[in-house]
């Protein structure tokens, strides 16, 4: 069969890349397009449009590119109806994948949603379009199938995490090989700065991320670099001899880092599930955040605290995010009770996440599917 696949970013690329070696793996004749990334294209898809020519953060940034996205909306349309898929796979990317979704339903195409859009963080009233133009849902958030389905009758299937698959499945990382080869410090505790993966917030991000580095100097500060952008653009941010880069290696370095100060997105919950005490930390531009402060009505902004509802990690959003809040509240999480808390706390929310299988579940579930209505 043929699958037609669309992912926006690099969390996108990772999950997508799982489930197109579990398709192949269910279906030997699968011949299977994508936008993604690197990773979607080395598991075996022909890429049409790779993520980083997508990626635009907040409000203000999507209206500065409107007429790009339109180009590349309109380029996705006649890229599909030329390719003419058995089914269409959405991955995320809700701004982009809803606008597709409503036009391939229309020509007829079977629809497939792998990993929800966040309708229960905002914008709740696009279940309307989920209704109309989604044939199938894989969700893999445990909240997620009582709101579909408990609060707006419209099935779901729960597939558990593709993030248990995609660490659980990785080599062990040899702390003293790792260390050498990025030349790091051989014994100072690592703390991994993860800021995100376009270049707006990691401009932000890393600006008040490493202005608190001079009040913990016995420990190593490391840049994990996210593979969307070039070595050169951190450049500028390497001059304090006690900040370190490593770049496409965030798994590894969590596998080896003490702590961290991760920007709220999936990394999140990336970190949690690496048992990795961390600080959220989260600043936009200015119009974006007050827009976004008046359709967003979750209590919390990380994965973690979403999941486990509750303050399990310290979130320090916007006008709180100072070098003065973050520096007590990393400092809590290097040592003592609130680490320890953490931790327990993490344990409890692997638990929730439904356990290994995703990527071969959904797999399973979008083949059979595809196949009985062919």
């Amino acid at each position: 069969m043929k699958y037609y696949i669309i992912s926006g970013e690099a969390s996108g690329d990772l999950h997508g890349s799982n489930l197109i070696k579990a398709l192949r793996a269910k279906d030997a004749d699968a011949d299977i397009r994508c936008w993604g990334g690197d990773l979607m294209e080395q598991a075996g898809a022909a890429l049409a449009k790779h993520y980083r020519e997508m990626a635009f953060m907040g409000f203000f940034e999507v209206l500065l590119n409107l007429r790009k996205i339109s180009k590349n909306i309109n380029y996705c349309k006649r890229d599909i109806s030329e390719y003419h898929p058995d089914v269409i796979v959405f991955i995320d990317f809700s701004g982009f994948n809803l606008r597709i979704a409503k036009w391939a339903k229309e020509k007829g195409f079977t629809t497939n949603y792998y990993i929800s859009p966040q309708i229960w963080a905002s914008r709740e009233s696009r279940i309307k379009d989920i209704k109309r133009d989604i044939d199938a849902m894989y969700v893999i958030l445990p909240f997620e199938k009582e709101f579909y389905e408990g609060k707006h009758d419209f099935p779901v299937h729960f597939v558990g995490h593709p993030l248990i698959d995609a660490i659980g499945d990785r080599k062990p990382v040899n702390s003293d090989r790792f260390r050498k080869k990025h030349q790091l410090h051989p014994q100072k505790p690592i703390i991994a700065l993860l800021p995100g993966s376009r270049k707006q917030e990691v401009q932000k991000m890393l600006d008040i991320m490493l202005s608190i580095i001079g009040d913990f100097t016995n420990y190593e500060f490391v840049i994990g670099g996210a593979p969307s952008l070039d070595r050169e653009f951190y450049q500028a941010f390497l001059s304090d001899p006690n900040v370190s880069f490593v770049h496409n290696k965030t798994y590894d370095l969590l596998s080896v880092s003490h702590a961290a100060l991760v920007t709220s997105g999936t990394a999140t919950l990336e970190t949690a599930i690496f048992k990795v005490p961390q600080v959220v930390c989260y600043r936009a531009n200015w119009l974006s955040y007050q827009i976004a402060k008046r359709i967003v009505t979750l209590d919390y902004i990380s994965l973690v605290n979403l999941i486990m509802d509750e303050e399990v990690v310290t979130e320090l959003i916007q006008n709180e995010l100072t070098a003065n809040n973050l520096e007590i509240a990393l400092f809590k999480i290097l040592d003592g009770p609130a680490r320890q808390a953490q931790l327990k706390a993490y344990d409890e929310l692997e638990q929730k996440l439904g356990g290994s299988g995703a990527s071969e579940k959904t797999a399973e579930l979008i083949y059979n599917s595809a196949h009985n209505t062919r």
